[in-house]
């Protein structure tokens, strides 16, 4: 037994067309001429409650007024195929999208356009989903911009700190210097007073030695003699003390003199980390931008 093999025709075509795509067709006045089941629900719309709507009333307003949509329909009555992702207007209001193809129609024999036939899909959800992920990636990315900036401005006010601690540490090394020198000339002065006294007290002993030889004529003398011992004594032993007091002195300011030395490493190695700190801080900042701007293309290509 034979089973016949039923060839495709046209028919059978058109008919999967309208069953699976969205199809809807306008005439030269932009009014809607026919529309299948599937673009009408896609809509909102019952398909017979828009025979007679003009195309304008689908479209955003905003895209009405512009000269695009002038330019859209103008290259369409030329004769020139329109397709790519539009948005459009449901009977409720909201938006949705479409990928569309617009195909002039041209009369028999002829190059006049006499209709434009429109084959879409509902791209709604994958739009959605899409903007729903690149306004995700704007979000971190103002996120970042901003950390990223608060990170900058502590950064800046941390360097400034740093700065004027470094400046006093600065000053109060010239005054440790200072210090020194100053230490260094009481010392001077120290050694000379001793000196003095040395010599003082040698005095009081030669006068001594002298008034013993002058027997009674001499004990005046003598008297005078053993007191300027005594303030040479007396002289001598506050020398000592001052001394060890200026090599105590001396002793601290070196010690803070290299605690100072240390501390301006130890800042200038801040400063060296704070401006890097500031540079990644700002590399973010820029790699938050970029990512922005990758994710409008995203959008804009998708």
């Amino acid at each position: 037994m034979n089973t016949a093999i039923e060839v495709v025709t046209d028919d059978h075509v058109v008919k999967a067309i309208e069953a699976n795509l969205a199809i809807i067709r306008f005439d030269t006045n932009h009014k809607v001429a026919y529309v299948n089941d599937n673009f009408a629900s896609a809509m909102g719309y019952d398909a017979k409650e828009m025979i007679g709507v003009s195309h304008e009333k689908f479209c955003p307003p905003e895209y009405v007024r512009s000269g695009a949509y002038e330019k859209f329909w103008r290259e369409l009555l030329r004769g020139v195929s329109q397709q790519g992702k539009v948005e459009r207007i449901d009977k409720k209001g909201d938006p949705i999208w479409l990928e569309a193809t617009y195909m002039p129609i041209f009369g028999d024999g002829s190059k006049k356009v006499i209709g434009i036939s429109k084959v879409a899909t509902n791209i709604t959800k994958r739009q959605t989903a899409i903007t729903s992920v690149v306004q995700e990636l704007r979000n971190m990315s103002e996120g970042l911009t901003e950390r990223a900036d608060i990170g900058i401005g502590r950064s800046k006010e941390l360097l400034t700190t740093i700065e004027s601690i470094a400046k006093t540490s600065n000053e109060n090394e010239e005054i440790l210097s200072h210090l020194r020198v100053h230490t260094d000339s009481i010392q001077m002065i120290v050694k000379t007073i001793r000196e003095i006294a040395a010599q003082t007290n040698l005095l009081a002993l030669n006068a001594a030695i002298e008034a013993a030889r002058a027997g009674e004529h001499g004990r005046g003398f003598d008297v005078v003699a053993k007191e300027v011992r005594k303030l040479s004594a007396n002289v001598e032993k506050s020398i000592v003390e001052v001394r060890q007091g200026v090599e105590a002195i001396s002793t601290d300011v070196l010690n803070i003199s290299n605690g100072t030395v240390l501390a301006k490493k130890y800042i200038e190695s801040c400063q060296q980390h704070i401006k890097v700190a500031m540079e990644d801080f700002q590399t973010i900042a820029s790699s938050a931008s970029e990512l922005e701007s990758q994710s409008k293309k995203v959008s804009d290509i998708i």
